[in-house]
């Protein structure tokens, strides 16, 4: 357990993907870490790596936040931390299929790790944030918080919700030290998409090679407009250049024309992806 004055960072969802680059990134940096997520082995074996590479801290913190008790109990750690100067709620999946036929236990599950949790353990850390005056949370979201789509639609919602919290909160705190920012990456290759259900819709290998952005790529860029006080970070350019083209309307084709390329790939009882309509959305006061 970190007991030492370190600054520490505190990273859901931290086994793979984003949350391992993240991990990887901080450590580099000298933070001492505090790992979560359900997968225990995973977890140790990352830890084992970080500490032995870079000579820091690293506690491991097994924990599902689609329960209560797991929120609970990262909720404890945090309260007990005296030093934490990040918290990356990071954790996530997506469960593809129409709203009326996901079982009702999937979709609240995501939800609770998408907003209860991210939300329970943002609540949490503040107060102590706010009275060191120091501190910063990244919550990642998506951009299908600014693309809702057909068979995904309490995903899409739960990231809008996150790109929402950080604008309202970030206005909250204004003139404390601390630091809030909604993450919204595009296609990344992560083990998120090697879950059976997207592996059905063989995303990895429909979706075009140059959309997507390693989570290397992705952690560097919210590090730095983090440090910029940029609320909403859109990493890459052509995520940016897709958000913005909601603006004259163009987004809609472009989900239409990913939308059937993954349709072509469905089993014939699946759903049909209709082309979405999409409302302009605000980066930091302004529409884009």
């Amino acid at each position: 357990m970190i007991t030492n004055s370190n600054s520490t960072i505190l990273i859901t969802g931290a086994s793979s993907g984003i949350g391992a680059a993240f991990a990887r990134k901080l450590a580099s940096q000298g933070y001492d870490l505090v790992l979560v997520a359900r997968r225990e082995a995973k977890l140790t074996q990352l830890a084992a790596e970080l500490q032995a590479q870079f000579h820091i801290n690293v506690e491991v913190l097994v924990a599902d936040l689609s329960q209560a008790a797991g929120i609970e109990h990262v909720e404890k750690r945090i309260v007990e931390l005296t030093n934490l100067e990040l918290l990356v709620n990071n954790a996530g999946f997506g469960i593809p299929g129409k709203f009326a036929e996901v079982p009702l236990n999937k979709t609240l599950a995501m939800i609770n790790v998408h907003v209860f949790a991210s939300m329970r353990l943002s609540h949490t850390a503040l107060p102590g944030m706010i009275a060191r005056d120091k501190g910063g949370i990244v919550n990642v979201s998506s951009i299908g918080a600014f693309f809702p789509r057909a068979g995904d639609a309490t995903y899409c919602a739960t990231k809008t919700y996150l790109v929402a919290f950080a604008q309202a909160l970030q206005g909250e705190l204004l003139g404390t030290g601390i630091r809030i920012q909604a993450l919204c990456p595009g296609f990344v290759p992560t083990e998120f998409l090697d879950h059976p259900d997207y592996e059905v819709l063989q995303v990895k290998h429909k979706i075009p090679k140059w959309l997507w952005t390693p989570a290397e790529e992705v952690v560097e860029e919210s590090l730095r407009a983090l440090k910029r006080d940029q609320v909403i970070c859109i990493p890459g350019f052509k995520n940016r250049v897709f958000v913005a083209m909601t603006r004259i309307g163009l987004a809609g084709i472009l989900m239409h024309s990913l939308a059937k390329s993954l349709r072509d790939s469905e089993q014939p009882s699946a759903r049909r992806l209709p082309t979405p309509t999409v409302d302009r959305p605000t980066i930091r006061g302004k529409k884009l």
